[in-house]
């Protein structure tokens, strides 16, 4: 009867921690900064910044997060193989998706902060732009693979540390709940 008693309340340990695994942290490289972390329709993805490198852009996506400005948007590209794209506030408006991807905060960055160091991998975080990287406003990309064809192009300020898995599920007029920080 002891034997029994023992064997199942080792069983039953056995299952409570197979049962209430801790939930793993994403790590972050050295030398990043706050992570932002995206709350989508289709999962949560995690975004470590590279403030080191991008203290502009950074500052001005982490200002933007902290206001509530991604809350609500659309996805408003997804390109198979390629990238997402989110950052329009008019992609809130299912009336005007056909003008989705025109519109920023109307608070541009100013400055083009291209570094060769940072490349378009797989799962980089770049700022998109109409055609000059100073006018890069709110507007910003995922690479669903190493995209080389952008570097030098596009300011890298951060990359996916977690949830790569979400972003290629992502499509056009996908929701982000909620974006936040984490210092």
């Amino acid at each position: 009867m002891k034997r029994v008693c023992l064997l199942t309340a080792l069983s039953l340990a056995a299952a409570f921690a197979i049962a209430a695994p801790a939930t793993p942290t994403a790590q972050t490289s050295a030398g990043a900064g706050p992570v932002i972390v995206l709350d989508t329709a289709k999962g949560v993805i995690e975004i470590e910044t590279y403030p080191e490198d991008a203290p502009k852009t950074v500052a001005a996506i982490l200002d933007l997060v902290r206001k509530g400005f991604y809350n609500g948007l659309r996805f408003h590209r997804a390109e198979a193989n390629f990238l997402v794209q989110i950052g329009d506030p008019k992609s809130r408006d299912m009336s005007l998706r056909e003008w989705w991807g025109r519109y920023g905060s109307g608070k541009p960055i100013g400055v083009a902060e291209i570094t060769r160091k940072r490349r378009n991998i797989k799962g980089a975080v770049g700022m998109a732009h109409t055609g000059s990287a100073k006018d890069a406003d709110s507007q910003f990309y995922i690479t669903l693979r190493a995209a080389p064809e952008l570097d030098t192009k596009f300011a890298v300020f951060g990359q996916v540390i977690k949830g790569l898995e979400v972003v290629s599920k992502l499509q056009k007029a996908d929701v982000l709940k909620k974006a936040s920080v984490r210092e």
